[in-house]
């Protein structure tokens, strides 16, 4: 019995290990480009385009949220600050939804682990889903309710102190503070955001040349950092507790939970269920894919795993954020709006794709535990390049390389210190962040030598040790 027991554990991390390794490059690549679209595409404040209910607030709430990913702590509390400053109650949701289900790093994962016809229900039922959704809150929004939970939450914030990083929307911290030149005092969530601000603020080059000097790589590396701190902990456990769950539930459980043969009861039923599972799972963000593959492999229906999926906003932990936030009714309301909306979705994907005749089809695959995830092949060689990837962004950020320094490159406003490329021009020093931004200044010192070459005592009292 000990010998069993001990062969189920390591065959549990086997196919946990397996899952997180198969996926490994497909997260590494996704938060990568996610880090450049936070880093380099320029956004206004969302919280004054999203405070009408039409579709143009609704859409722009869908592709902000698409564009700034997440946990689905990180969604709940961007989407308070968006809330507190005017945003509609369902662009709110549909921002959340969107930045923990449309995004890069999740699609690539769903790919991979669970097949394109996964990937595109996810993306085809998530636009589905915010517009059902919309719909349902427009006919039973109680108004007066979330005009009243606004007022209290911001006073409540006002009373506490409390004051919302500019970077993110999350709450600001004292001990990551600065003053701005007028005089303004702005609280941040942790150093990495504040960094944010300092680089944002310092930078007046395109794109293009800071992602050719060290700057601007520094930049990426500290979203980069910033987004695995929110995830990691969610991934780990997910791909851990598929492999445990994939292992020692035994298919009566399933079947007992779950509805087994054809028939639009048998989807609903299912899709109903998938969203129940998720809720009381604990499992949020990306780790529910995993978890995902774990009732695929179990026999759980299509409708169900695509429910369940979707489900990451409703988990008991989040929910007791809501209620923190908004209390318990507002609370109570967007369980039964994204419950009902979730399920119902899920249901419709499954209908939808048994129409069209492209419903994976479980029969002759390999299951979780009869495959061989350590082999040299395309998936070695893409985690390879990925790791380097992701050694080489953390190396820039953890070296300092390009962060805020004393003095100012006055071709791309990027701040830095004395140890990279300088020169004297009309008896100033100028430092610069790379050899191209000095060729640069060389090339036309008129249009650059009035920058003042370094930062304000004040602003420089801010710099930070990167080491």
């Amino acid at each position: 019995m000990q010998a069993t027991l001990v062969e189920g554990v390591l065959e549990s991390l086997r196919i946990g290990v397996g899952f997180l390794w198969t996926a490994a490059w497909a997260i590494i690549m996704g938060l990568t480009i996610t880090s450049l679209v936070q880093v380099y595409v320029s956004k206004e404040r969302m919280a004054n385009v999203l405070g009408d209910e039409n579709l143009s607030g609704l859409t722009k709430a869908t592709v902000f949220g698409a564009a700034s990913s997440g946990c689905s702590f990180g969604a709940v509390a961007i989407g308070k600050g968006l809330f507190k400053k005017g945003a509609h109650a369902v662009n709110v949701l549909a921002f959340m939804f969107a930045s923990t289900n449309l995004i890069v790093e999740l699609g690539l994962m769903i790919l991979i682990l669970l097949g394109w016809e996964f990937l595109v229900a996810e993306l085809l039922g998530g636009v589905i889903l915010i517009a059902v959704m919309a719909l349902l809150v427009h006919f039973t929004l109680p108004e007066n309710l979330f005009d009243e939970v606004r007022q209290e939450l911001n006073q409540r914030d006002h009373n506490h102190g409390i004051t919302e990083d500019p970077t993110c929307g999350m709450e600001g911290k004292d001990e990551y503070s600065l003053t701005t030149d007028g005089g303004e005092t702005l609280k941040f969530c942790s150093e990495g955001c504040m960094e944010t601000y300092q680089q944002e603020a310092a930078s007046s080059g395109g794109w293009r040349d800071e992602l050719l000097s060290w700057g601007g790589w520094y930049k990426v590396g500290n979203q980069y950092r910033k987004e695995w701190s929110m995830i990691w902990k969610d991934v780990v456990a997910g791909f851990l507790i598929s492999g445990f769950v994939i292992v020692f539930v035994p298919q009566w459980v399933w079947n007992a939970l779950f509805l087994q043969g054809d028939g639009l009861l048998v989807s609903a039923e299912n899709a109903i269920m998938g969203v129940a599972i998720a809720v009381i799972s604990f499992v949020g963000s990306m780790g529910n894919v995993p978890f995902a593959v774990a009732l695929w492999g179990g026999g759980i229906s299509f409708a169900g795993v695509i429910a369940f999926v979707y489900a990451d906003l409703i988990t008991i932990p989040v929910l007791n954020v809501y209620r923190k936030y908004y209390g318990w009714k507002v609370m109570l309301y967007i369980l039964g709006i994204f419950f009902v909306t979730m399920a119902f979705t899920g249901f419709l994907m499954e209908e939808l794709f048994n129409t069209l005749g492209i419903v994976p089809n479980l029969a002759g695959g390999q299951t979780a535990s009869e495959q061989t995830y350590f082999e040299l092949n395309y998936t070695f060689y893409l985690n390879v390049t990925a790791f380097a990837l992701s050694g080489f962004l953390l190396i820039v950020y953890r070296r300092g390389l390009g962060a805020p320094g004393q003095y100012r490159d006055p071709v791309c406003g990027m701040r830095t210190d004395d140890s990279g490329p300088s020169l004297s021009h009309d008896g100033e020093t100028y430092h610069f962040c790379s050899k191209r931004c000095k060729q640069a200044f060389e090339k036309r010192p008129s249009e650059f030598s009035h920058v003042q070459p370094t930062i304000a005592a004040g602003e420089r009292g801010q710099s930070h040790d990167h080491h």
